[in-house]
């Protein structure tokens, strides 16, 4: 009998200790603008107390209280609202303040998506930790679709040559690991640095002149669309004729679900110089 009611007592303390382990998060700090959109995605946006500066979509995250951004994170603020759960990022906070959160105990997950698919690999993550699995895997699932079918719609188009502007001053683009580069493969563009010695190289003016562009894209912020006057180079394709648009930063920069309106624009853009 002795040795019976350890077993079932071992039983019973193994049942509670997985329970506790997949208790769903009611309380969580989202550290991007990013993760913000998953977590609405599948249901758990009301489920935020905290979030970062930029973390504008949808507008109800415009509501979520602000303790940081990208020079840091109030980690007493934190502290104050005892979440039980912290979606921190490893590509956008300081690592000494997601090193400081685990210090101090709390529940960590690190979204920090690389790929367009690992998106939906995310939604699931965070469906299984806020105890919203069923609509995870639908926007997951939907996610996975879209993607293959913009991949299969766009495979077979011509190439059309891009350049990348991801700012003006100094010059800066995208290469082959980068995250736009992955969305230019999927709309079958020819990006003209793809083959940069790093992901963001900064490069001149008079190398894009070379490079012979058939489309410039730039993203939509005013400090980069204003920062060089194109029509001065009228050699290049693009500005011959006048391929030059300007996308939606968010959707082409954030690793979200929206990423897919992201793609959809881009390739819409590469379509009209083809």
């Amino acid at each position: 009998m002795n040795i019976l009611y350890k077993l079932l007592l071992a039983m019973s303390l193994f049942v509670s200790a997985s329970t506790f382990a997949v208790e769903p998060a009611k309380r969580i700090v989202a550290l991007s603008p990013h993760s913000v959109e998953m977590l609405y995605a599948i249901g758990a946006g009301d489920s935020i107390v905290a979030t970062t500066e930029y973390a504008d979509f949808p507008e109800a995250a415009l509501d979520i209280p602000r303790i940081g951004g990208y020079h840091g994170v109030q980690i007493e603020r934190i502290l104050e609202l005892n979440p039980d759960l912290v979606v921190v990022w490893a590509s956008g906070n300081k690592l000494e303040d997601i090193q400081r959160i685990k210090e101090l105990g709390f529940k960590v997950f690190d979204s920090n998506p690389k790929t367009l698919e690992a998106v939906a690999d995310e939604l699931e993550a965070l469906g299984e930790l806020t105890g919203n699995q069923a609509k995870a895997k639908q926007a997951a699932d939907d996610y996975r679709a879209k993607l293959t079918k913009l991949r299969s719609d766009n495979f077979a188009k011509p190439e059309v040559k891009v350049f990348y502007q991801l700012w003006s001053a100094p010059l800066r683009t995208v290469a082959k690991n980068s995250w736009i580069q992955q969305i230019i493969a999927v709309c079958h563009g020819n990006n003209v640095f793809v083959d940069a010695a790093s992901d963001y190289p900064q490069v001149s003016l008079e190398t894009v002149v070379l490079k012979n562009p058939d489309v410039i894209l730039q993203s939509q912020d005013e400090g980069n669309i204003i920062g060089i006057n194109w029509s001065d180079w009228p050699e290049i394709p693009a500005v011959k004729n006048q391929h030059i648009y300007q996308l939606n930063a968010d959707l082409l920069h954030r690793a979200a679900p929206r990423a897919l309106l992201g793609v959809e624009a881009l390739c819409q853009a590469l379509d009209k110089a083809r």
